[in-house]
């Protein structure tokens, strides 16, 4: 199946059941309800609404960063072929000026060959010297041509140059919208969060369990992973690369972070590919544009699965219906089940890999299926908030 679970659609009957949590001191109704007051499918929604547009910041961050980090590159390397020009150019107009120079000394060497040549005694040399002077022309004319040829390509150099520059400067400026962005949508879910009890996180965190569990148990039972028994082999890559983000579990999820110490969803599975011996695009939204789709019933470990009608998410393959990943700000790298958020498609890094024989699984360590995908499990009491500090 490559089409989407709308994950809470499935769970909105449950989430509709949900009472209000409000403080039991609590006034007469406002006009407008606070934080405390709300449903908490109401809360849950408007949570994953902030991180999936958070999510959406990151990856157009991370994209255009990748971009300035390219344009950076073609604009040193403009310099240095224009520096090279310059001094081509440079080295023409010296010589172009010694030819002047010698002309001015020694008059027009064309205008007296044919008479040298009636009046010489020895004519063979004087037809020597006409070759001579000929080739001195050739000469003086490919100067002139390499003259000109330098100074147009330093011209056009220096045009492209500045153009890249401004390209540059554009990216950086589109860059740091993306950067507030993120910062913008982090501190409107860290301002809610800190607005409600621990009792209305604890059902926050039940509520969003509770979605992708039913997620998950529809989408087994859809048949769309193909048979419960059937446990496919990864690639010699794949393999390098699942046991590698493994191997990353616990660590914290940071916007724009591609490892060793932290990472966001896409900069751990390019992280673990590279690992494993293949490069694949920084952004899950290249990942999934640009990598070969394969079905979820014939996923196998090492794939990655990509999340979210804007392919803002993305994770890699464990196998039994599990991924590993990087959840959002506040989490950390964890397992988790397949559908824990609405899948949109699988892609497959490798599509020619051969299966590897004898294929077990990964050992996982302790704990590495606890913590909440939301994010906000205890991470904003007694620990470091979301609100991100790359510049």
């Amino acid at each position: 199946m490559s089409g989407r679970l709308l994950r809470w659609a499935c769970a909105g009957s449950a989430l509709s059941a949900l009472v209000t949590l409000a403080p039991a001191t609590h006034a007469a109704p406002g006009p407008a309800p606070g934080p405390g007051e709300r449903p908490v499918a109401e809360l849950l929604t408007d949570l994953q609404r902030l991180y999936r547009q958070a999510e959406e910041s990151t990856e157009t961050y991370n994209a255009t960063d990748e971009k300035l980090k390219d344009q950076r590159r073609r604009v040193a390397d403009l310099n240095r072929r224009r520096a090279a020009a310059d001094a081509a150019a440079r080295d023409g107009r010296g010589a172009a000026g010694r030819l002047a120079r010698q002309q001015y000394r020694h008059g027009s060497m064309e205008i007296s060959s044919y008479v040298r040549l009636l009046l010489a005694r020895n004519p063979q040399g004087a037809l020597d010297q006409r070759h001579v002077i000929r080739r001195a022309s050739a000469g003086r004319a490919a100067t002139a041509a390499r003259l000109t040829a330098d100074a147009r390509t330093a011209d056009g150099l220096a045009a492209q140059a500045q153009q890249a520059l401004t390209t540059q400067e554009s990216l950086a400026r589109r860059q740091k919208q993306a950067r507030d962005s993120v910062r913008s949508r982090l501190k409107e879910v860290e301002e809610l969060l800190a607005s409600l009890t621990p009792e209305q996180l604890a059902a926050l965190g039940r509520a969003e369990d509770d979605g992708a569990a039913d997620a998950q148990r529809e989408l087994v039972a859809s048949g769309a992973l193909g048979a419960p028994d059937a446990r496919r082999a990864p690639s010699a890559r794949g393999e390098r690369a699942l046991r590698y983000a493994v191997e990353q579990i616990g660590k914290p999820y940071v916007w724009g972070a591609e490892g060793p110490s932290s990472y966001d969803c896409s900069g751990l599975t390019q992280r673990a590919w590279r690992v494993g011996g293949w490069d694949v695009p920084r952004t899950s939204q290249e990942q999934w544009a640009r990598l070969p789709r394969v079905p979820l019933r014939e996923l196998r470990p090492g794939d990655l699965v990509v999340y979210f009608p804007g392919a803002t998410h993305v994770a890699l393959y464990l196998g039994d219906g599990l991924v590993v990943h990087a959840p959002r700000p506040g989490a950390r790298v964890k397992v988790s089940p397949l559908a824990a958020n609405p899948v949109l498609g699988a892609v497959r890094p490798d599509p020619e890999g051969s299966a590897v024989a004898g294929w077990r699984p990964p050992r996982l360590p302790s704990g590495a299926r606890e913590g909440s995908d939301a994010g906000w499990g205890g991470a904003f009491a007694g620990r470091p908030s979301p609100t991100p500090s790359r510049n």
